[in-house]
């Protein structure tokens, strides 16, 4: 029977070193490795073409590159985002997005094959959990929409603005921003979306900035804290979607195990020993949760924390009856929470929704 063979993506720098050591070859080959998987996208050892053949061959017989199958691929009518079904190696399909914007595009990752979690309007909740990822599959991920990035912007003007850089980074679109707000909730992972976020921001390869990475949480307190006392310099982005203990457990059941008002206080803790906003998300439901009173008890909720709100408005799924909130409420909800308590909101564009590719909407299928 063969060996099973590790998955290069999900390795650091370091143990791929301690990895190249004990086959027997010099330190000097890492940087070369390391530079072929992530800055020329190579996913076949035969095309490390700066490595001896040796050390391929070594490579090969005890590593491999293990990307993502698509199994399918989307392409809403906004021109602009793309969902990638893809299958893992047990069968389970999870779901990846690209997303461009003017002047940065983003990959939202997903971190578990389905959610414990269950918020109630959330189509990855309401298919149930499955397992978690590993950090190879998460960073797979990534790989998969940097190199659509290469295959799809080698061409045009785009490529000639690119190119005026000597940086191996701008020979093409970069993929700059990462938010962890796919299938799955990051923090019940922690240790291996940490893993895979350290490999996407090495400087030797992807580079990705710290600050340009989100992990989006629904509440699970001891991984706030741990982000705090860690210092972790990625983003920290909360699901709140109601100000009171009662509203907000029957749309995210989790907080019967963690409070709102412990969760506030997680949050005062992690804002106050890093000094760095908190993002709180808001999913504004028509009727439910999208009025100026209800605004008012978020800013009053949000009082000493350094905080920043985007409202979402709610993306349809299957499994919840509850609309989205039209243009006029939701403005309204940003007037309030930024005249009255000045807190900057912001009211995120929808993207993807007719594709099931936006915030809310990932399902994928169990195995």
């Amino acid at each position: 029977m063969p060996t099973q063979r590790t998955n290069l993506y999900g390795m650091t720098r370091a143990e791929l070193a301690q990895a190249v050591s004990l086959l027997g070859e010099r330190p000097v080959h890492v940087r070369k490795i390391w530079r072929s998987l992530y800055v020329d996208g190579v996913t076949d050892f035969a095309q490390m073409e700066t490595i001896p053949t040796a050390l391929r061959t070594k490579l090969s017989e005890t590593f491999e590159i293990a990307g993502s199958t698509v199994a399918q691929e989307m392409h809403s009518s906004d021109g602009l985002t793309r969902k990638y079904a893809l299958k893992l190696a047990d069968g389970r399909l999870i779901e990846t997005v690209l997303m461009r914007y003017k002047g940065r595009t983003t990959v939202c990752l997903s971190s578990q094959a389905g959610c414990a979690m269950g918020c109630v309007f959330c189509a990855t909740g309401q298919g149930g959990f499955g397992r978690n990822l590993e950090a190879g599959e998460i960073v797979a991920q990534a790989m998969l929409v940097n190199q659509v990035l290469r295959e799809t912007s080698m061409t045009g003007t785009a490529r000639l603005a690119e190119t005026s850089s000597p940086s191996a980074h701008r020979r093409h679109e970069r993929l700059r921003n990462v938010v962890l707000m796919g299938m799955g909730e990051p923090l019940q992972n922690y240790d291996t979306v940490m893993r895979a976020m350290d490999i996407l921001r090495d400087e030797a390869g992807l580079a990705l900035a710290a600050q340009r990475i989100s992990v989006s949480t629904v509440g699970v307190i001891p991984g706030i804290i741990r982000l705090a006392d860690e210092a972790r310099p990625i983003q920290l982005a909360v699901s709140l979607h109601a100000a009171t203990q009662e509203e907000r457990a029957a749309l995210v059941p989790v907080a019967k195990k963690w409070p709102l008002a412990d969760l506030m206080e997680a949050c005062r803790y992690y804002t106050q020993k890093l000094e760095r906003r908190i993002f709180f998300e808001w999913a504004l439901i028509k009727g439910a949760n999208d009025t100026p009173t209800q605004a008012r008890a978020v800013g009053n909720l949000l009082r000493g924390i350094e905080a920043q709100v985007n409202l979402i408005p709610l993306n349809p799924t299957t499994g919840y009856s509850g609309a989205p909130t039209d243009d006029t409420a939701a403005r309204a909800f940003q007037a309030v929470l930024m005249d009255e308590f000045k807190i900057p909101v912001t009211i995120r564009e929808r993207r993807g929704v007719d594709i099931g590719a936006g915030c809310g909407q990932l399902a994928g299928a169990k195995k």
